[in-house]
């Protein structure tokens, strides 16, 4: 059976935590920055973790990692 592909558009944007947890980056942080506040934009530089529902998803689209 031949090798399965990694998605490499999933590759760039998540990574896992020791447990297996998957991290993620916040959205809302490409544009649009003048009005939000100063406190938002801090915030949304934090990383965040894949919701479980969308765990076994993003997993599928990362097969080797």
């Amino acid at each position: 059976m031949p090798k399965m592909k990694t998605r490499r558009s999933a590759a760039k944007r998540f990574k896992f935590t020791a447990t297996k947890k998957i991290k993620r980056a916040q959205a809302f942080k490409g544009h649009l920055l003048g009005h939000k506040t100063a406190k938002r934009k801090r915030q949304l530089r934090r990383h965040a973790l894949v919701h479980p529902t969308d765990y076994e998803r993003v997993r599928k689209m990362l097969p080797y990692a």
